[in-house]
C-alpha cells in the first residue's frame, strides 16, 4: 500500500486513494457514496483539487475508514545529527607534536605500531 502514497502529489490525495484501495472501492464507486461524480474523486487522489480537512473527513469515511490526527513533539532527530556531522573531522588531523597521536574509531581495540 506504501506505493500507492507515492502515486499522489498531495497528501490529501494520498490520503484519499489510499483510503479508496484499501477499501477495495472504484473511484466511481466512492463517488456514488459521496453523491459526486468520478472526475471529482480522480482529481483530489491527483491533487488536481484540494479538499478542507471536513471533506476529506467524509470522504475517508465514505470509504469505511476515520482520519484521525494528532499532535506530537516535534523530532529533531535528524536535524541534530546532520549537525554533529558537520561538526566531524572530514581527514585526519595533522600531528601538534611527535608524542601526539590520532587514534581513529576503527582502530580502537586494534594493536598500534608505532615508527620513529
Amino acid at each position: 500500500m506504501a506505493s500507492h502514497l507515492l502515486q499522489s502529489p498531495t497528501v490529501a490525495g494520498s490520503l484519499v486513494l489510499s483510503a479508496r484501495l484499501k477499501a477495495g472501492l472504484t473511484q466511481r464507486q466512492l463517488a456514488d457514496r459521496l453523491g459526486v461524480t468520478q472526475p471529482v474523486v480522480a482529481a483530489y487522489e491527483s491533487g488536481r483539487r484540494q479538499p478542507t480537512v471536513p471533506t476529506l473527513m467524509r470522504i475517508v469515511a465514505a470509504a469505511g475508514f476515520d482520519l484521525r490526527l494528532s499532535l506530537a513533539p516535534h523530532d529533531d532527530h535528524d536535524e541534530v545529527l546532520e549537525s554533529l556531522e558537520g561538526r566531524r573531522p572530514r581527514e585526519e588531523p595533522e600531528l601538534k607534536s611527535d608524542s601526539e597521536i590520532w587514534i581513529s574509531p576503527a582502530q580502537i581495540g586494534r594493536p598500534i605500531s608505532i615508527h620513529q
